[in-house]
């Protein structure tokens, strides 16, 4: 190829040079024009056989060149599949001898399995063997046996288990009972409550005993428009220089109050002049439900609180459970929260904050259903309070199991607050039936032969049988006895639950107390001897 292109190169400037000579030397140099062409192929003749010669030359070399790069990369190939077919060839011998070895642990293997199947044939003849010559000697057959052991070892788990239960209370009662009652008397004694207890009924003061004609008005008409207004009893019997007001709901009871005292003082008595100072009190009453609201979570000091909550918190102070203001309740028990989550090492914030709420829904109308501590987490968690106390409101009366400190909080200082003495009454049946109640759940335990309820049903003694009960299983009936009391019962405060064995001189009494509400835990306290 290279020669092709001298050849065609030197054509071609020989060509050029014969132009150049033609058009320098003109027509009249015609021969020598075509000697000097003559030669001029001749010469570019030479030349393209001197560079085919050239090209020939260097391709031979060239050629030789790669032959040998060709042999040598061959010779490295040889070799390394030499290489690969000898590794290949003592793979395969290792393999073989590998497969030799299996074959022959393979055959162990299958031999000693055989010896085993025999071993464990013999096994069971001697073991069905032994068995019956030990049945043949006991005189019982293998599940009567099995029986009688499972039979010794529940009793021996029950004696066991009664004992254990006893030394446990022995030996936490101590530390329980000091921590508790430090705690307990410590918060109590830093939050000095007093109580008055309220009715449902209000005495208005009259300047004389004229007004109540004035009240009554022309054929009863004014007293009938006060009562159809605000919903209030107007009690005007010989009592001098006052009218009674009577109602249940302390907000309108409020209101008839407010609005008696204003139309006293008015002078002006009658029916447009009642309803236009009715329909006034009860807007001054909506100013003052707020102030209160905004009173008591400023004396709580547990954060801000959503302007609507705050509105029905300041309802509370015209409510009453048992006698007890409800606001005046709840700040008690937001109190002694705090100072017991304090101590604890527990969240004061969420402690006082769900003590603040735990009793907000007993503002509520009759037109939400549902108990007041749940109507209480409800309106906590739509006005966006943490999990943690919309937790602790709803487990306050047990309705949900505690799962936090801060809820076992709110209960105990829920307790304290209720059960101070005078803070709450009740009336004599529910009282009567309270009694019966915790003394024919005793009663019905087996083994029991007496039960006193004593101390305004706060102490429940039980004497059972002593051939009956053991002294184990009289500590066990007082566990049953407390947790059927949280279970089925409702009571103010603690109860203690007693159970006493006679036997010969000496009584045991095995003693529990019961927390509020048939809702705490069991918590031993001291067995006595009697």
């Amino acid at each position: 190829m290279l020669i092709g292109i001298a050849v065609a190169a030197g054509i071609i400037g020989g060509a050029v040079l014969a132009l150049v000579a033609v058009q320098v030397f003109g027509a009249t140099g015609v021969g020598k024009a075509r000697r000097l062409h003559r030669q001029i192929l001749e010469d570019a003749e030479r030349e393209a056989e001197a560079v085919r010669r050239e090209a020939q030359i260097e391709a031979r070399e060239q050629a030789v060149k790669l032959r040998a790069e060709v042999d040598a990369d061959l010779s490295d190939r040889r070799q390394a599949v030499v290489k690969v077919e000898e590794r290949l060839i003592g793979k395969e011998e290792e393999i073989e001898r590998k497969l030799v070895e299996l074959m022959r642990r393979d055959q162990g293997i299958a031999d000693r399995e055989t010896h085993l199947r025999a071993l464990q044939d013999e096994l069971k003849e001697l073991k069905h063997a032994q068995q019956s010559a030990l049945e043949r000697i006991a005189g019982l057959t293998q599940q009567e046996a099995k029986g009688q052991l499972l039979q010794r070892g529940e009793e021996l788990a029950r004696h066991e288990l009664a004992r254990r239960v006893r030394m446990l209370e022995e030996e936490a009662r101590a530390e329980s009972k000091r921590r508790a009652r430090n705690l307990v008397a410590d918060a109590l004694q830093r939050v000095a409550a007093s109580h008055a207890a309220e009715t449902t009924v209000t005495v208005v003061e009259l300047p004389s005993d004229d007004m109540k004609g004035r009240i009554i008005g022309r054929e009863g008409r004014n007293i009938r428009a006060l009562e159809h207004l605000t919903g209030v009893d107007f009690i005007i019997d010989d009592t001098p220089h006052a009218v009674v007001l009577s109602s249940f709901d302390g907000l309108r009871r409020e209101i008839a109050r407010m609005t008696l005292t204003k139309l006293i003082e008015d002078g002006r008595i009658h029916p447009a002049r009642i309803e236009e100072t009715y329909y006034q009190s009860k807007a001054e009453l909506e100013e003052v439900v707020r102030q209160a609201g905004e009173q008591a979570v400023f004396e709580a000091n547990c954060g801000p609180f959503h302007e609507e909550l705050q509105t029905i918190l300041g309802r509370l102070r015209f409510r009453t459970s048992y006698g007890q203001n409800v606001l005046k309740h709840t700040l008690e028990v937001v109190h002694l929260t705090g100072i017991m989550a304090t101590e604890l090492g527990a969240s004061v914030r969420t402690a006082k904050r769900a003590a603040m709420l735990h009793d907000v829904g007993k503002a509520m109308t009759h037109e939400i259903e549902g108990s007041h501590a749940a109507i209480s987490a409800q309106l906590a968690r739509r006005y966006g309070e943490p999990q943690g106390v919309v937790h602790a409101i709803e487990a306050h009366h047990y309705e949900v199991q505690p799962q936090t400190v801060e809820a076992v909080l709110v209960i105990a200082a829920d307790a304290i607050s209720a059960s101070r003495p005078g803070a709450r009454g009740e009336s004599l049946e529910h009282y009567i039936k309270r009694l019966e109640s915790l003394e024919e759940l005793a009663a019905a335990k087996p083994g029991v032969e007496k039960v006193y309820a004593l101390q305004a049903g706060r102490e429940i003694r039980v004497i059972v049988a002593p051939r009956e009960v053991s002294d184990e299983e009289a500590a066990l009936l007082s566990h049953e006895i407390a947790r059927e009391i949280e279970d089925q019962l409702e009571y103010p405060g603690q109860v203690k639950v007693t159970v006493i064995r006679e036997s010969r001189s000496i009584d045991v009494a095995r003693n529990h107390t019961v927390a509020q509400n048939g809702s705490a835990e069991v918590l031993p306290v001291d067995a006595e001897a009697v």
